[in-house]
């Protein structure tokens, strides 16, 4: 663009300059054309949309009574990429206008006036993507509105271009795309069935690949096709999710119904694949008027949901420039609440209707569901009685757990065995597994709506609940301490089953936290404003007592040893309780870890003794 300037004059008389912006065309066609896209593959999508937009184009403007067609050819000895439509043409004006202009299009004219919702191009700016590609573009093209006259198009950047008439041809256009060597890819034919196949799916107008064979959307999308046989339906919707699932066959499926505040249809899918719960396998493909906009618009869906697939199509999704992505805007987010609900009613009928596939959903998916349950109050309502939870005896029903508990759910937040499995196991109590995901907030969320206590094994609370304190005299509990306690630990004095147990171990689990926080390996793992946010918080922690004694009171073995007599059996006999304590209690960490070769070997000597 040339500048032009126009002086004018302020209040003191001295001249001020006006400039009209200048506008870099080669710069600006270099940052279009190669930074707007993502992949090559966009230029093949971008010509089939302008190829599509064109045939609704003629469908409004002169009437339904004419063949709407697309057909994809190439060339891969030549290294050619044709796309050719039977749509409205081009006039003389329209491609100077339109097609050589950047930025503009007719589409996004004859959509203000028609208000047309089959339109797709928007921008003016999708046939800059075939300058990626290409070392040089001809466009063929006859007008409906001049059906006698033929024009022909040619440029090599998109910056310069000839335009001659041409002899006539059938209306419509026909785009042929002189690829650069190393997009030559792109004219094979497998590559280019497969892209159509996938971006034009929804289209309603035919596309061929090749001009030989069926249309490659000849097949509607099984959730338009409402005459289908219940079990025929079924079949082909898992079909279809097999098209667009690329890492794992579909389970099951279910539809995306219309709702009065948004347009979403399609399918979604819960994968077969085994997963955890920080699996994130989640995989969209949004197709916007028709055409496959975005194919990872995983944010669409709940984020716990990381064992879906799915395929929606919409009239009202508002695509960014590239049309590679989805503006957030309030359409979006009634789309993102449409899948969400028809999410949970979907997995709602498939416990109902699909039993065998309900269950290989269960299977797979376990631990993510536990998270997912937490989410929602309906997904918990679905799934409480049905899913389990890592125990100390495999993977248990809560229901089960608190059944065998006495109506507890104990739950071990020990990233190790500790003194929990010893003591439960002789109990024959199963402990859950609390480090793993979503286990806590889930058992959590089910006491409190079916009834039942937790008790977190390892806090304060939580052994007072297993380990019910019993007062001695002074002089007994000085005795005990003398002869059981080590140096960091806090004698005391309980009753707990089984008696056959005479004393626990128990570290504290806030002096372990705090010596982990104080190590260098925290400064390399945690950031700098949590890690001094968490440290503030264990400085109130007293780290001189790293783990407590519990002394079973009713245990055969405890009163033995207050009632001998000889020295010598009492230090025999404390020894090897404090060995055994020191065994149960698995360690911790860091502060309260046990040396177990020393206590093998304190263990040792003491039978010894005992035996001489």
């Amino acid at each position: 663009m040339v500048a032009s300037t126009t002086r004018l004059s302020d209040s003191a008389n001295e001249p001020a300059e006006v400039h009209a912006t200048r506008v870099d065309l080669s710069g600006l066609m270099t940052v279009l054309g190669e930074h707007l896209y993502s992949t090559p593959i966009v230029a093949i999508r971008e010509l089939v949309q302008n190829a599509h937009d064109s045939c609704v184009r003629r469908r409004i403007e002169e009437g339904p009574d004419f063949v709407a067609k697309i057909v994809v050819r190439s060339d891969p000895r030549a290294g050619t990429l044709t796309v050719e439509d039977t749509g409205a043409g081009l006039t003389h004006d329209e491609i100077v206008d339109f097609l050589a202009t950047v930025g503009a299009g007719y589409t996004r004219k004859l959509r203000e006036s028609t208000r047309s919702e089959d339109l797709i191009g928007l921008f003016g700016l999708g046939f800059l993507s075939a300058f990626v590609v290409s070392d040089r573009i001809s466009v063929l093209t006859t007008s409906y509105q001049e059906p006698h006259r033929g024009w022909h198009y040619q440029s090599k950047n998109g910056e310069r271009y000839t335009l001659e008439a041409a002899p006539k041809r059938p209306v419509g256009t026909e785009v042929v795309l002189h690829l650069k060597e190393k997009f030559h890819a792109l004219a094979d034919p497998q590559v280019l069935n497969g892209v159509l196949a996938r971006y034009c799916a929804l289209l309603p107008v035919p596309v061929f690949a090749g001009g030989d064979g069926p249309a490659v959307n000849a097949e509607p999308p099984p959730w338009r096709d409402e005459d289908l046989h219940p079990v025929r339906a079924r079949k082909a919707r898992l079909e279809f999710a097999a098209r667009f699932e690329r890492r794992f066959a579909p389970i099951c499926t279910f539809d995306i119904v219309d709702e009065p505040n948004h347009d979403v249809r399609g399918l979604l899918w819960v994968q077969d694949g085994a997963t955890f719960g920080t699996s994130d396998n989640r995989n969209l493909s949004v197709f916007v008027r028709g055409m496959l906009l975005d194919d990872e618009a995983r944010e669409l869906l709940p984020p716990w949901a990381g064992f879906v697939g799915g395929v929606l199509e919409s009239q009202r999704l508002t695509p960014t420039a590239s049309r590679e992505d989805l503006q957030r805007d309030e359409h979006w987010t009634h789309a993102s609440r449409a899948l969400l609900s028809a999410l949970i009613k979907g997995l709602e009928t498939v416990a109902k209707r699909e039993p065998e596939s309900w269950r290989r959903v269960l299977l797979r998916h376990n631990e993510a569901l536990l998270g997912a349950a937490i989410c929602d109050d309906r997904l918990f309502e679905l799934l409480a009685d049905e899913l389990t939870v890592p125990t100390s005896e495999g993977d248990l029903p809560v229901r089960t757990v608190l059944r065998r508990g006495d109506q507890r759910a104990y739950v071990s937040l020990s990233t190790r065995g500790g003194f929990e499995e010893m003591l439960f196991r002789a109990l024959k109590v199963p402990i859950a597994v609390g480090t793993r995901y979503a286990v806590l907030p889930f058992l959590e969320r089910y006491v409190e709506r079916r009834g039942g206590a937790l008790v977190q094994l390892g806090t304060h609370a939580g052994n007072q609940q297993v380990f019910r304190e019993a007062a001695v005299d002074d002089d007994t509990r000085k005795f005990l301490e003398s002869v059981l306690a080590r140096p960091g630990q806090r004698l005391v004095t309980a009753r707990f089953a089984p008696p056959e147990l005479p004393l626990v171990l128990v570290p504290d689990r806030e002096v372990e936290l705090k010596k982990r926080l104080e190590s260098d390996e925290a400064d390399k793992r945690i950031s700098t404003a949590a890690l001094g946010l968490a440290r503030l918080y264990t400085k109130k922690v007293d780290d001189t007592v790293i783990a407590d004694l519990y002394v079973n009171l009713d245990s055969p073995a405890v009163t033995a040893l207050l009632g001998a007599r000889d020295r010598r059996n009492v230090e025999t006999g404390a020894r090897l309780l404090r060995a055994l304590a020191a065994l149960m209690s698995g360690g911790g960490e860091n502060a309260a870890s046990v040396d177990l070769a020393a206590t093998l070997s304190e263990y040792t000597a003491a039978v010894c003794d005992l035996l001489a």
